[in-house]
């Protein structure tokens, strides 16, 4: 059976965005909410994005000539007033990303809901724009938090997989990541004997993300990118990326756009086609029925 194709713009084969989820401390603190420890090794770690690392990959995308979606947790804001202005006055995409890096696995509605509006609240303070996209912490979602975003007039979603191009689900644009294409399941390395694998060489990720892309433009995906300027802001990693995104760049057949231009054009053009529902309840009556 012929599968219909996703519609890019101008005829474009595939298309490509470059997603920066700016944990910075946030992570540290929702892991460590009932006190905080004495120590410092994974916390210095991560204040580097915020110090360096993001600027590095900010003055790598002026150079490349890339508007990226930076998805920030409000209180990283807060402890960076400087960050979002900076953000938007370099022209890039500003969304939300929990207050503290909550994790869905670990929240009620309630707190995600109190966090979303704080978040709002503190972009809106900060730069007078209200964001229009949302990813969720380690990409989990609920039916009942993408309800939250669409009441609140959010139009789309990064944090599901269920296309490898935009699709609608609960009446969001989902704009989809892919865990393939995210820095940290190569590169984190935290030290204290908690991690399972050293962190992989750049050139080898490089290979392997060059390789996705070439297979994926084939079938129409969006390329979407997603790094941490904790992981990638190191010297070696940016000029990867550099690298990496220069060549993607160059391919006249392919858009790169911010994931806001990709949900926007979802709706433009491709609205009513590709739409799912999150199904739950008919798959507990599946469950149910086999018991």
């Amino acid at each position: 059976m012929d599968r219909p194709r996703y519609i890019w713009p101008e005829g474009k084969r595939s298309a490509a965005c470059f997603s920066v989820d700016v944990d910075a401390e946030a992570p540290y603190l929702w892991a460590n909410r009932s006190g905080l420890p004495p120590h410092l090794g994974q916390l210095e770690q991560r204040r580097f994005g915020p110090r360096e690392g993001i600027w590095r990959i900010l003055d790598m995308l002026d150079r490349v000539g890339v508007k990226g979606s930076f998805y920030v947790p409000s209180v990283v804001a807060e402890l960076h007033p400087d960050l979002l202005p900076a953000l938007c006055e370099r022209g890039h995409e500003i969304g939300l990303h929990g207050h503290l890096h909550e994790l869905v696995s670990e929240t009620t509605e309630a707190r995600f809901e109190a966090a979303l509006d704080r978040s709002l609240q503190v972009f809106h303070a900060q730069t007078g724009i209200i964001p229009t996209g949302f990813r969720s912490p380690a990409w989990e979602m609920t039916p009942a938090m993408l309800a939250a975003l669409k009441d609140r007039g959010l139009r789309y979603d990064s944090s599901l997989m269920g296309y490898d191009h935009p699709y609608q689900i609960s009446g969001l644009v989902q704009v989809p990541v892919q865990w393939q294409i995210d820095d940290a399941i190569y590169f984190k390395f935290q030290g204290g004997g908690a991690d399972r694998w050293p962190p992989e060489p750049a050139r080898a990720v490089e290979a392997g993300w060059r390789d996705e892309f070439q297979a994926g433009r084939a079938f129409g995906q969006l390329f979407m990118i997603t790094v941490h300027p904790w992981i990638s802001g190191r010297a070696q990693r940016v000029a990867m990326l550099e690298r990496l995104l220069a060549d993607i760049v160059a391919q006249d057949d392919v858009w790169f756009a911010t994931a806001a231009e990709i949900a926007d054009w979802h709706l433009s053009a491709n609205k009513g086609r590709f739409v799912a529902e999150p199904g739950l309840e008919h798959l507990a009556a599946a469950l149910e029925a086999g018991t």
